[in-house]
């Protein structure tokens, strides 16, 4: 398979182009693409993001998060004092075993990041806590999406030692890439009732149906569930977007009535058939 680009996406209730504005004022190298009344598509420091205004169905939950590493301090304060306004702070930003200076705060819009100083310049890295009826599927869960992608690599596992009997042997930290572009695990023992859902989930744009064919497949294996409109979760809860190319393209045609036809043949669907939305798109 091709290289993919996996996007992080982002479920707002009606506050999508705000929060984009927010964030991207917050990071450097950081912009908005495009704007429309559903989605706006933005960068934060060249990682790419799309946000929705979904409504108020779904809200994040902190089994998603944004990594923040950086090497200088005085940045790791700024980000931190700009995230932490009307937000909630979830660990203070201090010195820790681990971390010369770490952080962990949900922003205003409830969107969940940890900030660590680290020894490379700035990256934004999405994570993945596995927890309660989770914990314990980290490693299988980096295992499968590293045979699922090209361009993969499980970089580190580091585990729980015999220190903690309910932890060993559990994913304690984990940095891996998917197709090209990185990812962490972590896995909690403690208590936390949240899990993953539909407000922070990821896409993957594909060149055409064979492609579409092949995560969708692959991600339903073993308990994965199918949902509208391309939308979909795998055996770990994580929620997944399989989107082909050409839905965009039609999408964005600048004849209204056209967009409406593809838009109601795609609410007809789960898996996106490409085929149907030209059809519907020729109006026949």
């Amino acid at each position: 398979m091709k290289e993919q680009k996996i996007t992080p996406f982002l479920w707002f209730d009606a506050q999508a182009n705000e929060a984009a504005t927010f964030y991207t004022s917050v990071f450097p190298n950081s912009n908005i693409e495009s704007t429309n009344p559903l989605v706006t598509v933005f960068q934060l420091n060249n990682l790419e993001c799309n946000a929705l205004n979904g409504g108020p169905i779904f809200k994040f939950t902190n089994a998603i998060s944004l990594f923040i590493k950086s090497n200088n301090s005085d940045e790791i304060d700024a980000i931190w004092n700009n995230l932490k306004q009307n937000g909630t702070i979830l660990m203070d930003l201090d010195e820790y075993p681990w971390s010369k200076k770490y952080g962990w705060v949900n922003d205003k819009y409830g969107l969940s990041w940890q900030l660590f100083l680290d020894g490379d310049p700035l990256q934004i890295v999405p994570t993945l806590l596995f927890v309660d009826e989770k914990f314990g599927q980290a490693e299988e869960a980096i295992t499968f999406y590293s045979s699922l992608f090209s361009d993969s690599e499980i970089h580190f596992i580091s585990k729980f030692d015999g220190g903690n009997p309910n932890a060993a042997g559990k994913v304690e930290f984990a940095e891996f890439t998917m197709a090209n572009q990185k990812f962490i695990a972590m896995e909690s023992p403690m208590e936390h009732h949240f899990d993953f859902n539909e407000a922070f989930s990821f896409v993957i744009n594909c060149k055409d149906q064979e492609e579409v064919d092949y995560y969708w497949n692959a991600f339903l294996q073993n308990g994965g569930q199918e949902s509208q409109c391309g939308w979909l979760k795998d055996k770990f809860g994580i929620s997944w977007q399989i989107i082909p190319e050409i839905l965009p393209q039609l999408m964005n045609d600048k004849n209204p009535e056209k967009v409406a036809q593809v838009t109601q043949a795609m609410m007809q669907m789960k898996k996106i058939d490409c085929e149907k939305l030209q059809e519907a798109y020729n109006n026949k």
